[in-house]
């Protein structure tokens, strides 16, 4: 049986998900005009995508509610909870970064606000873009908030090269003005947040490596939030090799180890098929040895060529002449993010940082 393909993301923002945001708006504020929302909001909704759609709806709130922003942050105040969906809520702080400029203060009361039904990390953005100093400086107490979704916006709103969102080059080029809400978040007992600290860290790491791999050796490591957060935070530079963050999440620098068995099967799949790893690895020093074991698919382009990526395995402890059986198995399938195309596609088994082993397999078309 053949399986349905899940609906779009842009179908967050369908006519169902407007007409259920006009209704809200109308019975909380009789000013609102819902039938201009639903003229604006819907139309040529089909050839938007997900951010278009957000972006035309904000609009449209705009165009059926009161021009006075302070009462219509009122009317926005009790629709917040009554969106029901966490990324359909991000129209909310939408609408403040579009139209809230002028009005410092009561945005940045809005976005924390907001933040708690639908992340106001791309809207905190534009106040960045705008006032750097003053936004930042805001940010930087809302890292020692009682919310937990208000203390990860403070992270997640200031990472200099966050998803889905225009890249803060100020911050790519010197990202030291964070530095205090990642000091203040960095044993944080929520995962929620900690994961935004560990992915802040991640972006640093790209274009500041050492900063990155110094700031964090002064952390106490015994911490399990802090440890946790360092982990995922190195998971660039591990995945390079790099031998400073190797050695700070206890790796023993170059594996002394053999790979024996090696094999990806089965040899040929069509899309959709799964592929299986396996690897036999096999200690040749005198000590025991921590290792961070991953694989590398190298993805046949379009046009021609590879794109490498790196998945974790396993990290694994070898006494002197241990063995470690591996396996792991993937299903090859489209995402949004990558779209697979026929040929032989190469498949690397890395241990800290050092490629050991090769195969691969071929997708068939």
């Amino acid at each position: 049986m053949a399986t349905q393909a899940a609906p779009a993301l842009k179908e967050i923002f369908d006519r169902a998900r407007l007409q259920h945001i006009a209704t809200e708006m109308a019975a909380i504020s009789p000013a609102f005009d819902a039938g201009r929302f639903m003229a604006l909001a819907a139309g040529n909704l089909d050839d938007l995508g997900i951010m278009q759609r957000l972006r035309q709806t904000a609009v449209s709130l705009h165009g059926a509610l009161p021009e006075n922003f302070e009462k219509a942050i009122e009317a926005l105040y009790e629709l917040a909870p009554r969106i029901g969906h966490g990324f359909a809520s991000i129209v909310l702080p939408e609408f403040v970064a579009l139209y809230g400029k002028a009005h410092f203060e009561l945005s940045m009361q809005a976005l924390k606000f907001f933040t708690r039904y639908g992340s106001a990390e791309f809207a905190i953005r534009h106040f960045l873009v705008e006032d750097f100093e003053r936004t930042l400086g805001v940010m930087r107490s809302w890292a020692h908030d009682d919310n937990e979704h208000v203390r990860r916006l403070a992270s997640e709103g200031s990472r200099p090269r966050l998803p889905w969102s225009f890249q803060m080059k100020q911050l790519i080029f010197d990202p030291t003005p964070t530095a205090p809400i990642l000091e203040a978040l960095r044993n944080d007992p929520s995962l929620y947040v900690r994961k935004s600290v560990a992915n802040h860290l991640n972006d640093i790491s790209k274009d500041h490596p050492e900063k990155v791999v110094d700031r964090m050796s002064s952390w106490n490591l015994d911490d399990k939030y802090t440890a946790w957060i360092v982990r995922h935070a190195l998971r660039t530079l591990i995945k390079k090799g790099d031998a400073s963050a190797l050695g700070l999440i206890g790796t023993t620098g170059k594996p002394l180890v053999r790979v024996e068995a090696f094999a990806v099967t089965p040899a040929a799949i069509v899309l959709g098929g799964q592929i299986t790893l396996k690897a036999s690895i096999v200690s040749t020093a005198e000590a025991s040895q921590k290792l961070v074991v991953d694989y590398a698919v190298h993805y046949v382009k379009k046009a021609g060529g590879t794109s490498k990526k790196v998945f974790k395995l396993k990290e694994i402890t070898l006494p002197p002449g241990g063995q470690k059986e591996l396996s792991i198995s993937q299903v090859v399938r489209d995402f949004t993010t990558r779209k697979h195309y026929p040929g032989h596609h190469q498949i690397e088994l890395i241990v800290n940082g050092e490629t050991l082993a090769g195969g691969g397999f071929e997708l068939r078309g």
